[in-house]
């Protein structure tokens, strides 16, 4: 594939990430539910594509029909290998940028998310492997691996469902990336709507102690358009252009974490293939995505920043703009490449796994949250829930809602939370360890283990933090 190919089709995506934006802007039902831009142009391209209008056009005379809609072969080719690649710069880049404080400091301010969090990401594993055992194994002949399905793709989202697709295709259970993918979708536009409603609920209920009207926004906050006295700098230059751009200076560090991932989950593998996985011995590392080890390059790289650049030479702005850029860039090409012929081959189990995991993260919210975070619950409570559909961004969106000026701190302890959360699920090294487990093990340890980790976590939510209301 020639690198022209591979250009254009980035270029297209960008065109469908402007049409995204339009139709955001113009139609107020998308507006109404902030619906991210990414998401509606990924619809664009998966509509315009062989999914789509591909399929109808069987219907149309035989000189018009359009196997791949208006888009090509080469051209579903890159979308479908983009995710894989940009998931490691989100997740190299998640702490770049920002001082990783002590487990002291973070276990004061976000021990009870991160009790609340863990809880709701473990239970997802253990509901999703109860109804892959009982259920969808033996009623309708799934692949006993669709029992880690919801944390993968509503905790982790459309970035590590795309991510594990390498993982998902040496395992035998190639159907995985597409029934991840559609429950990612699902996730995040039924976790905007359900989590405003869930707003308005606690409005109403008085449970909320900040927000007393929740449709104060006026139309160009539901456009997604900031104000221009309200905009903020997206960045500062912390190196001089005339030496090294810095925005390429950062996008390198971020490329330096990868490669220093790279070369841990190779070292893995190495003692893995030397040790316990030897003579067909049982294996973990080898189907290991790299985008968890980027993550942890990048927090070395972190650590060796905070104890010796005196200058501040990352600026977590820049990284967010960075991981932004990756974000959108990778959820419109991942939709855009989705296969629905696979999810109707599956139908009925995409929709018990969905309808589990939405009943699930309301029912978390709604009667746990409430019993682990003593102040604020709904405040600090809404982000965790957004995250838990499918996306961080959600959550933030949700708390900004509920806490626009910060006085519950709910975004700072939110923040401090992902350091002990995303190392492990949302993303971590169990959601891509996850399925290589079910492989090897069976679905059976799996459970018991993902029962014994939730268990725990419940009882530090509700005999440690809950006795502190």
């Amino acid at each position: 594939m020639s690198a022209q190919v591979i250009g254009l089709s980035i270029l297209f995506l960008g065109v469908a990430l402007i049409a995204g934006k339009m139709v955001r802007v113009f139609v107020p039902v998308f507006s109404k539910y902030f619906l991210p831009s990414s998401i509606i142009g990924g619809l664009i391209v998966l509509a315009i594509g062989p999914e789509v209008l591909g399929a109808l056009s069987v219907y149309f005379p035989e000189d018009y029909r359009m196997e791949y809609g208006l888009l090509n072969e080469n051209m579903l080719s890159v979308f479908s290998s983009l995710p894989i690649l940009l998931i490691n710069l989100i997740f190299a880049a998640l702490f770049l940028g920002k001082k990783i404080p002590d487990l002291k400091t973070i276990w004061s301010i976000a021990g009870p998310q991160v009790s609340f969090g863990q809880t709701v990401a473990w239970g997802q594993y253990v509901l999703g492997l109860l109804l892959a055992i009982f259920v969808l194994a033996p009623l309708f002949n799934a692949n006993p691996m669709v029992g880690a399905l919801i944390e993968i793709a509503f905790e982790g989202g459309h970035g590590t469902s795309a991510g594990l697709a390498e993982t998902f295709t040496e395992l035998g259970f190639e159907e995985g990336v597409d029934l991840a993918l559609g429950l990612a979708t699902v996730g995040v536009v039924s976790g905007v709507v359900f989590g405003v409603a869930l707003i308005n609920w606690a409005v109403r209920k008085n449970k909320t102690n900040y927000l007393k009207n929740p449709e104060e926004f006026d139309e160009n906050q539901l456009r997604g358009i900031i104000e221009v006295e309200d905009r903020e700098e997206s960045g500062w230059l912390t190196t001089s252009p005339q030496s090294i751009e810095p925005l390429a200076f950062h996008l390198s560090v971020a490329g330096l974490a990868i490669l220093l991932g790279w070369a841990i989950l190779e070292l893995f593998i190495y003692v893995e293939n030397i040790s316990w996985g030897a003579d067909d011995g049982f294996k973990i590392f080898a189907y290991l995505p790299l985008f968890p080890l980027a993550m942890l390059g990048g927090i070395i790289i972190q650590l060796l920043l905070d104890r010796y650049d005196n200058y501040k030479i990352l600026d977590r702005n820049t990284i967010n703009r960075i991981q932004g850029l990756a974000l959108d860039f990778l959820i419109v090409s991942a939709i855009g490449s989705l296969s629905l012929q696979v999810i109707g081959t599956h139908i009925e189990v995409f929709l018990l796994l969905a309808v589990v995991g939405i009943v699930w993260n309301i029912f978390a919210f709604l009667i746990i949250a409430p019993k682990m975070i003593p102040e604020n619950w709904v405040e600090r409570g809404i982000g965790d829930f957004g995250q838990s559909m499918g996306m961080t961004a959600a959550g933030l969106m949700l708390i900004r809602i509920v806490d626009t000026e910060g006085d519950a701190k709910a975004m700072e302890a939110f923040g401090y939370k992902q350091l002990l959360f995303e190392p492990f699920v949302g993303g971590g090294l169990m959601t891509a360890a996850s399925v290589p487990l079910i492989y090897q093990f069976g679905a059976v340890p799996v459970l018991i283990f993902s029962s014994v980790i939730m268990i725990g976590w419940i009882l530090v939510g509700f005999l440690y933090f809950g006795r502190k209301k």
